[in-house]
């Protein structure tokens, strides 16, 4: 990462013991943003898995581990993507 920015954030020290000691407490807390700006549409997952220093592959381990979806559909949605599959790969003649 070239272009970085620094600067400190207060939390209640119970929070931060949470987080681990201070080098960890700052890892930590960056993953959550990261992974928080993920979920909420503000960057992709491609971009999060960049910016944690993972692959894609990882990235993804990475939400299973944290119980997070990476594909994040509607029923309706799941539904039409398992139709569009069954279409792909019905026998052609």
């Amino acid at each position: 990462m070239a272009d970085t920015l620094t600067f400190p954030v207060t939390l209640p020290r119970e929070l931060a013991t949470w987080l681990g000691a201070p080098a960890q407490a700052a890892e930590t807390a960056r993953e959550y943003i990261l992974l928080g700006l993920f979920l909420e549409g503000r960057i992709s997952g491609g971009k999060a898995a960049e910016l944690l220093g993972l692959t894609r592959r990882g990235f993804v381990s990475l939400l299973a581990r944290k119980g997070i979806d990476y594909f994040r559909l509607t029923p309706d949605e799941w539904a039409e993507q398992v139709a569009l599959v069954q279409a792909w790969s019905a026998p052609r003649g």
